[in-house]
């Protein structure tokens, strides 16, 4: 890709903003603090499904305000959100507390999601480099593992006895650095495209319809996504710390366990380009898609051996910093510009209906222990593999 060029700038900006915004100092110990608060796994797995309602309901307004108004107002706003919810964590000794600030998380989330692909395609466009959004949105996502090699170390050491003025530093700290993140975000830049639509929001929304109905593939490549990523990283990550200290890990080996998924992670994110010019994006999701269904399989049937839980953790998060990444860069080749960050919010509705649908039918299973649990996921993350996406069509539609 090209320096100096708006693209370059947005890019830049966008990676510390995430690197800064993603910092959980309590992320090594989260489902342990949810325990030690008084939470059991069906309410942790109802935080994920209040998480899922805000995203729900964030979605399509926020996308909206993305379109008409640019990505960086609504990234201004998700950033002020997220910090109100985690301000929250720190008064959160009712279930409810956690499901008001799981909820607002989410509803934060839905300002970056859809427009932060829309800024950074509309700003390759500007310099013919639309072609690299998968090399981009790799970059900046490496941000995220970044931070889990340094911030999960500190976090696990800090929090080693698992005591209430542990987890006020950690969540303090975070707080710091979020914002941190705010401020960087005030120098993001919009692309001329992104400098205000102005049509009515309910045409904008039925454009976004239009959008979908007209190029289908990429709804079937956005369920391929979902129904892997739900089952792989949202519910498996919720559980991994449990499933590390049951098999016989001390809590404060837990960050060198985060750090090194991380450094993993990082590292393929850093590699997608190299790894799309040597084979081709269908096949890599593909090739992800089952190694999701194996590592979830093997959680199941061998969760009390530590060692088949750190390969299942080492796997999965390969299987995320790769992902994403191919699929964003072959759904944007499809999605029209003046409706991008309306388009794709609109389909991460989609996501939150099968969030909610996926959570309420694994809370129930959970009760039964992992093993149900972990083989019912990795049912789902098959059934999403199977969904085919069609290179050629892409091709054409181009």
């Amino acid at each position: 890709m090209q320096k100096n060029t708006l693209a370059a700038h947005n890019i830049r900006f966008l990676f510390w903003a995430e690197l800064f915004g993603s910092v959980r100092f309590i992320q090594p110990v989260l489902t342990l603090f949810y325990f030690e608060r008084g939470l059991d796994e069906s309410l942790i797995l109802l935080v994920l499904t209040f998480f899922s309602i805000g995203v729900l309901a964030g979605e399509i307004p926020t996308g909206v305000l993305a379109d008409r108004y640019g990505s960086k107002a609504a990234f201004l706003i998700g950033s002020a959100l997220a910090i109100v919810s985690h301000i929250l964590l720190l008064i959160a000794f009712e279930p409810w507390v956690f499901f008001l600030s799981s909820f607002l998380t989410g509803f934060a989330a839905t300002f970056f999601s859809g427009a932060d692909e829309a800024l950074i395609y509309e700003s390759l466009k500007l310099s013919n480099e639309e072609r690299f959004m998968d090399k981009a949105i790799g970059q900046i996502g490496s941000a995220t593992f970044i931070v889990s090699i340094i911030a999960v170390i500190i976090g696990a050491f800090i929090a080693k006895d698992l005591t209430e003025q542990q987890f006020q530093l950690l969540i303090g700290l975070s707080l710091a650095f979020m914002t941190v993140q705010f401020f960087l975000l005030l120098s993001i830049k919009n692309p001329p495209p992104q400098e205000g639509d102005q049509q009515p929001p309910l045409r904008q929304i039925w454009a976004g319809v239009k959008a979908i109905r007209k190029t289908p593939q990429v709804l079937w490549m956005f369920m391929n996504i979902s129904l892997v990523f739900i089952p792989a990283t949202a519910i498996f990550e919720k559980f991994d710390q449990k499933l590390l200290v049951d098999a016989g890990l001390p809590v404060y080996w837990i960050g060198i366990v985060y750090a090194i998924a991380g450094f993993i992670g990082f590292m393929a994110s850093r590699s997608i380009g190299w790894m799309t010019s040597k084979m081709s994006r269908v096949l890599l999701l593909g090739i992800t898609g089952m190694l999701a269904v194996i590592g979830l399989t093997l959680a199941a049937l061998f969760n009390t051996y530590l060692w088949v839980i750190l390969g299942v953790i080492f796997v999965l998060k390969l299987v995320s910093a790769i992902r994403y990444p191919i699929y964003s860069q072959l759904s944007n080749d499809l999605i029209p510009s003046n409706v991008r960050a309306t388009t794709i919010s609109l389909l991460s509705i989609l996501d939150s209906g099968f969030d909610l649908l996926i959570f309420t039918t694994v809370s129930g299973i959970a009760l039964g222990g992992f093993t149900p649990m972990f083989l019912a996921c990795a049912v789902i993350a098959l059934l999403g593999v199977s969904i085919p996406i069609r290179p050629k069509r892409i091709i054409v539609d181009r």
